[in-house]
């Protein structure tokens, strides 16, 4: 998840009444929810819902959704000429991990568009991916909801979007209904105020 979104969502859960120890992880989502299941966590923020068949109890509470912009510095995005989306064909390419959701329908719009790009570098981690495209190695997708941060925070621009590709984001907890105050108040940004404007 883009560390943008991250912090947007979990930010509000300081400014509730009830104090709040914050502690964030990063990691697969499998070893998260092992430690969701034995209550290391309260909740996991993920671009799936839970996937079946895990012997863990937990509820998918979804957040919202996004499609894609495409992006890349000034001096790349003069360096491609034509109309988007055809002028990303063999255009240098920062893609996301191979566990990252959206991939899989990033690569099918690819083949539905007959875009070939030319793929520099796959990347796990969104922060690395976008402070590469910073530096016009090549161009690189982040959720719309998120356009004018990565522009502003990367001076980047942003070339299109992807309204077929959608990212979306679930809380993941090990109660039906969140009971957690903290929880609660991400739930309820990421739906009024993240992904309210944006999906």
């Amino acid at each position: 998840m883009p560390k943008s979104v991250a912090y947007r969502l979990v930010e509000p859960a300081l400014r509730i009444e009830e104090p709040v120890r914050l502690v964030c992880r990063e990691g697969r989502l499998d070893s998260l929810l092992a430690e969701l299941a034995v209550n290391r966590l309260d909740m996991v923020i993920a671009d799936r819902p839970m996937p079946a068949g895990l012997n863990v109890r937990g509820y998918s509470h979804f957040l919202g959704a996004s499609s894609l912009s495409v992006f890349a510095a000034a001096s790349l995005a003069a360096t491609l000429t034509g109309d988007f989306p055809a002028y990303l064909d063999n255009a240098p390419f920062l893609l996301p991990g191979e566990d990252v959701a959206t991939r899989p329908g990033l690569m099918q719009w690819f083949d539905e568009m007959r875009i070939r790009p030319r793929v520099i570098g796959e990347f796990d981690d969104s922060a690395l991916l976008k402070a590469f495209g910073q530096a016009a190695s090549g161009v690189f997708v982040a959720p719309s909801a998120t356009a004018a941060f990565v522009c502003k925070q990367y001076g980047v621009q942003m070339l299109g979007a992807i309204d077929s590709v959608r990212e979306q984001l679930y809380a993941i907890t090990t109660q039906r209904r969140p009971i957690h105050p903290a929880v609660i108040a991400i739930c309820q940004v990421a739906r009024e105020e993240v992904f309210g404007r944006a999906a």
